[in-house]
């Protein structure tokens, strides 16, 4: 078939980045049967929507201390359609743990009308990063929209941190809360379509958060913030459940869908920090084949794992993006875009990596090992890529396979292992030779030679 495969490969030596591409040509399959990875088009999977980030208070505090030419090049980095791509954000509704400071739209219990609402400061770091990324993509960045807490007045501890529930009084004031704060959003000309309904609702944290069981999600959804939408002329925003780690997501989606919600869900969001969990997206895909999975949060949480460890700390994103992935995932949205020096700020000193980090006081803007190894997947799997069946021939390679809409082949492979790796990559009767190298990604991919 005269196939042209061209791979690019990332490795880190001494933390030094070091890219390095090449092509192989493919030719007739020999039998060969050890160190094959196979392809196999006819084998389809979920279409892939995209790749994406948050816009927090934090990271657009520290955007706004940078210079203009680091920001130019920080945007065009993330949204160039020529670089990585990013067409997705995430946002919070009213503060988060990487907020400067606690903060929320409406604070007077007495403010039955909600006169006061208002959406300044929430969006007063956010917005500005936000026009300036949409001005790099050249295009409306689309939005999810996520609170941390209901205000501390509509909570039964009276608080915005330390979990507590939303009390049943307050669960339309809540819904309508929630339609003003996306109908504001949209005055300012913020393209928010898709939402969920609490960030990690079965965490108590001492930050912003609140607690919901799957029933009170359920009733919720079913019977205040649905109906809302629908009364605001917002029921075509997409709403995700759960919006928390990967253990509990097949569960608390076996509870909350059901004939009378099932219309109202578009999908399940999940986050990563308590392992791999991939069987659960694989039973969840299974049997709810007609919902988005999408990975709604994920970063190196310092209170976990060492600032240092730059090498194992990207490798474990990409291990989790190629496990989600080949398990049904249909768009991945990043934590903070950018942090400073040490992971922050926030107003709970909740420190985390991101792929860019600012250093305050040298003025200058880093770029982490996540972000070249995120960029082999956003790069070149574009939005609308078919996921394709594949097998590999050792778990120490991690592989996934996707067929764009302009028909190329996408394969990303990632050798965690300290030793290069030989693979005869397999696609519909031709083999072609690579070797990839260890502690090493690559992303291979593969052309009719008589395409451009």
């Amino acid at each position: 078939m005269g196939r042209l495969l061209h791979f690019e490969t990332t490795t880190f030596r001494e933390n030094v980045k070091q890219t390095e591409a090449g092509e192989a040509v493919f030719v007739k399959d020999n039998g060969v049967e050890n160190r094959t990875v196979n392809i196999y088009p006819s084998v389809r999977g979920q279409v892939f929507e995209g790749f994406g980030g948050a816009f927090t208070d934090s990271a657009g505090y520290i955007y706004s201390q940078m210079s203009k030419e680091q920001r130019q090049q920080m945007l065009h980095t993330y949204f160039d359609k020529n670089e990585m791509n990013y067409r997705f954000g995430r946002i919070h509704l009213d503060s988060c743990d990487f907020s400067m400071e606690q903060y929320e739209a409406l604070s007077d219990v007495n403010d039955v009308e909600m006169k006061g609402f208002s959406i300044e400061r929430g969006m007063k770091y956010v917005l500005p990063l936000l026009q300036d990324a949409e001005k790099a993509a050249g295009k409306k960045i689309e939005l999810m929209l996520s609170p941390w807490s209901p205000p501390a007045f509509m909570k039964t501890n009276g608080q915005r941190s330390r979990g507590g529930e939303l009390k049943e009084e307050f669960r339309k004031k809540w819904a309508e809360y929630i339609c003003l704060y996306i109908r504001k959003l949209r005055e300012k000309g913020c393209i928010v379509n898709r939402i969920s309904l609490q960030n990690e609702p079965a965490a108590v944290q001492t930050w912003d958060s609140c607690v919901y069981t799957a029933g009170q999600e359920k009733v919720f959804l079913r019977d205040f913030l649905y109906p809302e939408m629908v009364k605001n002329g917002l029921n075509e925003i997409e709403i995700f459940i759960w919006d928390h780690n990967k253990e509990r997501v097949f569960e608390r989606a076996c509870e909350i869908i059901d004939a009378t919600t099932d219309h109202m869900i578009a999908g399940v969001a999940f986050h990563w920090y308590s392992g791999d969990h991939f069987e659960s997206l694989d039973y969840l895909r299974k049997k709810f084949p007609d919902k988005k999975m999408i990975l709604s949060e994920a970063c190196i949480e310092y209170s976990k794992y060492s600032a240092d460890d730059y090498l194992a700390n990207a490798q474990k994103y990409a291990h989790d993006i190629i496990g989600n992935l080949n398990n049904g995932m249909t768009a991945f949205y990043d934590w903070n875009l950018v942090l400073d020096e040490v992971g922050g700020p926030n107003h709970v000193g909740n420190f985390c990596d991101a792929p860019y980090l600012y250093d305050t006081k040298n003025k200058e803007l880093m770029e982490r090992n996540s972000l070249a190894y995120i960029r082999h997947f956003s790069h070149f799997i574009q939005p609308g890529a078919v996921r394709l069946g594949c097998s590999r021939y050792t778990d120490e390679i991690d592989v996934t396979a996707f067929e764009n809409p302009d028909h190329s082949i996408q394969v990303v492979i990632l050798n965690r292992g300290g030793h290069e790796k030989k693979i005869v990559l397999r696609l519909e009767g031709e083999t072609a030779e690579i070797q990839i190298p260890g502690a090493a990604i690559m992303t291979a991919g593969i052309r009719n030679m008589t395409e451009k």
